[in-house]
């Protein structure tokens, strides 16, 4: 692994590999505590846009293993405003062991990796979140375990943990569903990968417009965000389109009777998805947040090849 930008990327078992290393330095943790595996390491984390969850999982990843990590501030970098991309992969290269980049344009991660010489991990774009998506198979494993023939199901906007999440859904040979309403699609590009994957791995793929008929045999339901960060200046449409895809106890009752309900915050409660799921019985949201730290210490060990 020379970066980590898309769980398409990998194949199959380089991604179960992987999430196989994230439980075994999750059990580690909880026991003895992790070894020093990341020492002398310094992690160089780039925000264009804020994050509770990807700076506090991946600072404290790198002192789980006993690395540090560096928070760079939009204002202090303007990646690709104050000063060109390939400056800044050069200059922080020579600063910093890995670089983690949370950005608006995907583009941005491309050129990033294109020209640093160290590791370069997505921490999100508008065309995927990889390392959210590692996160949520660990989740879905540590519930059903491994090798099961799953019913992914992911209610509401096509965004990019909609990609993620169907890419590594395919990967794991998972069938995966997503219920949309018109003109919010997954983007055609994804879709044409997504169905390659699944050629191969067998997992079967759908789009549809009701989220009753995507729930049926669902063992997961997963939602998200109706207006997503930088799309501020479309929520007056999308609360009037989204309503109807709603997670709410009607729709988790349409479904398995062991299905977990999954969200990558944060949450507009009531909104995407009601308090009585988010906080029911069906709901993984804080142990999936949480495992958002020990899926980042498994890429970041396995980047750096020290596990």
């Amino acid at each position: 692994m020379k970066h980590f930008l898309a769980v398409s990327d990998y194949s199959s078992q380089e991604i179960q590999d992987l999430l196989d290393l994230a439980i075994r330095l999750k059990k580690e943790y909880f026991g003895r505590g992790n070894p020093p595996l990341l020492k002398g390491k310094v992690l160089g984390m780039i925000f264009q846009k804020p994050s509770l969850r990807t700076r506090v999982s991946f600072d404290m990843a790198m002192r789980h293993l006993s690395g540090d990590a560096l928070y760079l501030s939009p204002n202090e970098i303007g990646l690709g405003k104050r000063e060109a991309i390939a400056d800044i992969a050069r200059v922080l290269s020579g600063y910093v062991h890995a670089m983690m980049a949370r950005v608006f344009d995907h583009a941005h991660i491309l050129e990033l990796a294109k020209w640093s010489s160290v590791p370069v991990v997505n921490g999100l774009s508008d065309y995927n979140h990889p390392c959210q998506a590692m996160a949520d198979a660990l989740t879905i494993q540590e519930k059903f375990g491994k090798g099961k023939k799953l019913n992914v199901t992911f209610v509401g906007d096509g965004n990019n943990v909609a990609v993620s999440l169907m890419h590594i859904s395919a990967k794991l040979g998972w069938n995966f569903s997503i219920a949309n309403p018109e003109d919010y699609d997954i983007r055609a590009d994804a879709v044409t990968l997504a169905k390659k994957i699944a050629a191969e791995t067998g997992s079967k793929l759908t789009f549809l417009r009701d989220p009753h008929e995507a729930v049926r045999s669902a063992h997961v339901i997963y939602t998200d965000t109706w207006t997503s960060m930088g799309q501020e200046e479309e929520s007056v449409k999308r609360e009037k389109v989204f309503p109807p895809y709603q997670v709410n106890a009607r729709l988790v009752s349409e479904a398995e009777k062991d299905v977990i309900v999954m969200h990558c915050l944060p949450a507009h409660r009531n909104h995407e998805l009601t308090d009585e799921v988010a906080d029911g019985q069906h709901s993984v949201i804080f142990p999936q947040a949480h495992n958002r730290l020990h899926a980042e210490k498994a890429i970041l060990a396995r980047l750096f090849e020290v596990a």
